[in-house]
């Protein structure tokens, strides 16, 4: 490409610097999460093309690459090596030292990666855990053995995150369907209130329906509601999406459920969503003493 055309295109945002002398068509600004896996992926490539001692992409990076759900990915890209990497730095480069076991490398579209098992452990151990359960949510959908990623974790004792990572795996579901809905369990269990069940069927008028998650003994559903399901395209039109959903609520309601609607604001704000919680579990069991 001519100089003057790759200026231009890094001015108007076509292009972007993904690391000194490589250069990336600019990933879709919208929305913002897409917007961010697009920069890491394009780390990951130019990351392939500039190492050239042997190495795995391994944490949140390998997370992405097996397809699992990772909340507001950073800009660095995280490899493992099997030794200490030298002082010399890669900008936008963390690498980890560790001498992988062969069990715990792979690979996933002709780039070399840290084992699916491997790579939930890693991200249990080292993000926070409402970021880690949506990881090892979707790594369990994806296939990660429970009994193999609870026998890493006990052989890990001493590791540094490995009792909170223990307590993420423990409430890790394959049934989860979003990162909204990992947060929002993690966010229960860290204030104590039960473990709620997921995808519950419940008979309406409509046919049956599924709730999210909830205590379906006591008839509470919560339901996460994410913005992007009511913005079309993929998903519809946006005004028909909101008239099937007010019928769903609807029948719930007839059905005789208490429903907690959960958007990512209410994440933001933890003790009003425990409140609220508190206040519908509080009621749903005045209900059935009654």
């Amino acid at each position: 490409m001519p100089a003057a055309e790759l200026r231009a295109g890094l001015r108007n945002g076509t292009l972007v610097r993904v690391a000194p002398g490589v250069v990336g068509l600019a990933p879709p600004p919208e929305p913002r999460w897409r917007h961010s896996e697009g920069l890491q992926l394009l780390g990951v490539r130019a990351t392939s093309r500039r190492l050239t001692t042997p190495f795995w992409f391994s944490h949140e990076t390998a997370a992405l690459l097996w397809g699992c759900r990772v909340w507001q990915p950073g800009a660095e890209v995280h490899v493992t090596q099997l030794s200490k990497p030298p002082h010399d730095t890669i900008p936008q480069v963390h690498r980890h030292a560790d001498a992988l076991a062969h069990v715990d490398r792979s690979a996933v579209d002709g780039l070399p990666v840290t084992s699916l098992v491997r790579t939930a452990l890693d991200c249990a151990c080292s993000m926070t855990p409402e970021r880690a359960l949506a990881v090892v949510d979707s790594a369990l959908f994806a296939g990660a053995d429970r009994a193999s990623l609870v026998a890493r974790a006990d052989e890990a004792a001493g590791r540094r995150g490995i009792r909170l990572a223990r307590r993420v795996i423990a409430l890790a579901d394959p049934r989860s369907d979003s990162v909204g809905e990992s947060r929002t369990r993690w966010q229960l269990a860290a204030a104590g209130l039960p473990i709620p069940e997921l995808a519950i069927p419940v008979e309406t008028f409509l046919g049956t329906r599924w709730v999210d998650l909830g205590w379906p003994e006591l008839r509470i559903g919560i339901e996460f509601d994410g913005a992007v399901k009511y913005s079309g395209g993929e998903y519809g039109d946006p005004r028909r999406r909101l008239f099937e959903e007010k019928r769903r609520h609807d029948a719930l309601i007839e059905a005789g459920w208490i429903v907690v609607h959960v958007t990512w604001d209410d994440l933001a704000h933890p003790e009003r969503l425990i409140g609220r919680v508190r206040a519908a579990l509080a009621a749903g069991r005045r209900r059935r003493r009654t």
